[in-house]
């Protein structure tokens, strides 16, 4: 039961009736409603301003006349005050109809079906060959695994891509380091982190031998032309890479649906330049190729360097192209940090220019901002960085120290400590607006009792302890016992849970559903602590349990979707 929707199409009503000269959009006033900032002032509330211009009367006016067509059994009474006509529902109808439509959805309370036929493509987390995962992986992980839960949940067709790093004259330099200074063993045994130490050995002796840097182009070159021993130890890293990359997505649950990175566009890059070719937009820069973007304020998008290499952005642009080819996508998004704004303005414009239209209209740049670690920036140059299994590993140990402090009687707490661990860092990333900057500090993520993982899975597991603990109540629920105030705040979140899935996904912003779970969360606490569940009145009981169960249900879907697990004991 979507507490807007109830309301907005008693609203429609009344202001054809009132008004019935006027052309009014049903959804710009199902937009327009608002929640008031006390609920003493209604549970939802009109602002008649933004029809003053149109009918040509005062906000309060306006009010007044739509107030008495107001008529549906789920809304007790309007009222004017001043220019708002503030809306109050009957309590138990309403909140009584809302705990019966969760426990109907059977865990799936906000899902929708406006995704079918449609597809979403989500690149994200797109780690470095070579390289370990890194706190810095952290957001676009996390962002993009959320954003293709939401997506699914809304039933879209969701394709996660991995764009691998996997191209560059960086790979040559690599191979020449393993000549020089590794072995099979050696790398086998120590995995990315010994590919790793070698990148770093090949960079301070090319300090003292610079012919190692054409010697590192040359393996590069041999990549590039397909040279076999070249390809063999090049697919090897990646292998390597991988590997260790899956470790550490099974921890935090991530899947994807393609590794297709760089060097699967190699051969899809004439395409592009041909294109731009016949199209005319290819201007010759000192030697290089390039797209003119000064019209729109914008420096010009480098397409071919001036010793006939590809960049970045002709690999995007490729890369866009293929997937509108084979996933005729409905939405392409890009959940890669807010420096590379530029960089996928350009792609995008070129793209535009070349005739696709639809890279305007279906394509986007997830952006987030930096993330540093308890005060202190990060670093690879500097070492100063924090490796991602590291910190997932730290998280599942400070979780099992609190655990076992505070509830040493708690079966498996090695399991329990995994999920809130993990559950902990995934949501102090996902929990404010994805642009802000993060400073990660344990006393935070870990708090049991604050706006986090910890504090809502503590708050799922009480729900499960409180069902655990009623057993079976042979009673019809009397939703008469839900019309207190703490149950009726509790009930509208729960109500416009389906609202803050949709805000998600049209934002791309995960913050939404993890705020409206948190205030979830909070708002049964505090109805736990005001009312007794189980009391002597067992019409009484069962609604209480109802409702208890269908925050469950809720809090559930809505951890899940942000990528947590949900504890049912802690």
């Amino acid at each position: 039961m979507d507490m807007r929707e109830i309301i907005a199409q008693a609203l429609n009503k009344a202001a054809k009736a009132a008004f019935p000269e006027a052309d009014f959009e049903p959804a710009a006033l199902a937009r327009a409603l608002e929640i008031p900032p006390d609920p003493a002032m209604g549970d939802m509330a009109f602002p008649c301003f933004a029809l003053s211009r149109q009918l040509r009367m005062g906000p309060p006016q306006i009010a007044a006349k739509m107030a008495g067509g107001i008529s549906d059994p789920l809304i007790e009474r309007a009222e004017v005050k001043g220019g708002y006509l503030n809306f109050f529902l009957a309590r138990e109808a309403f909140c009584g109809g809302t705990v019966e439509n969760v426990l109907a959805s059977k865990g799936h309370w906000g899902a929708g079906t406006e995704g079918e036929g449609k597809t979403v493509c989500i690149d994200y987390s797109s780690i470095n060959i070579a390289k370990r995962f890194h706190i810095g992986h952290l957001s676009t992980t996390a962002i993009g695994h959320s954003l293709k839960r939401i997506y699914d949940y809304l039933g879209y067709r969701t394709v996660g891509i991995n764009h691998l790093g996997d191209w560059g004259t960086q790979f040559g330099k690599m191979i020449a380091a393993y000549k020089h200074w590794g072995s099979k063993e050696e790398v086998e045994q120590g995995g990315v982190q010994a590919l790793s130490d070698l990148y770093v050995r090949f960079h301070k002796e090319a300090e003292e031998d610079p012919a190692l840097e054409d010697e590192g182009r040359a393996w590069f070159k041999r990549i590039e032309d397909g040279d076999a021993e070249a390809l063999s130890i090049f697919n090897w890293f990646k292998e390597i890479t991988l590997k260790d990359a899956d470790r550490v997505y099974d921890i935090l649950g991530v899947t994807f649906d393609s590794y297709a990175g760089e060097s699967f566009y190699n051969d899809k890059m004439d395409r592009v330049v041909d294109e731009l070719k016949a199209k005319n937009l290819l201007v010759e820069s000192d030697g290089a190729w390039v797209v003119d973007l000064e019209p729109w304020g914008m420096p010009p998008c480098l397409i071919i360097k001036r010793d006939g290499a590809t960049l970045y952005a002709t690999r995007d642009i490729a890369a866009a192209l293929y997937r509108m080819d084979t996933y005729n996508f409905e939405k392409c998004l890009y959940v890669v940090a807010y420096q590379q704004d530029l960089h996928f303005r350009q792609v995008f414009k070129v793209l535009e220019l070349m005739g696709y239209e639809w890279a305007a209209e279906r394509m986007q740049h997830v952006a987030f901002g930096m993330i540093s670690y308890e005060g202190e920036a990060l670093s690879t140059r500097k070492g100063n960085i924090v490796y991602l299994d590291d910190l997932l590993r730290a998280a599942q140990e400070k979780a099992l120290a609190i655990i076992e402090e505070k509830s040493p009687g708690l079966p498996d707490k090695e399991k329990t400590a995994r999920q809130v661990g993990i559950g902990s860092v995934i949501f102090f990333d996902l929990f404010n607006s994805r642009i802000k900057d993060i400073d990660f500090r344990w006393d935070r993520a870990l708090n049991f009792d604050g706006e986090t993982g910890p504090y809502v899975q503590y708050t799922y597991a009480r729900c499960c302890s409180v069902l655990r603990k009623a057993g079976e109540v042979n009673a019809a629920p009397d939703y008469a016992a839900l019309t207190d105030d703490e149950a009726m705040a509790l009930i509208k979140l729960l109500a416009l849970f389906p609202e803050a899935v949709r805000d998600a996904a049209l934002r791309s912003e995960p913050c939404a559903l993890t705020r409206a779970t948190t205030e979830i969360a909070k708002a049964y606490n505090k109805f736990y602590y005001e009312h007794r569940i189980l009391t002597q009145d067992a019409g009484e009981s069962a609604a209480r349990l109802a409702l208890t169960c269908a925050v469950k249900e809720v809090i559930g879907r809505g951890l899940y979707l942000i990528g947590l697990e949900a504890p049912e004991q802690m």
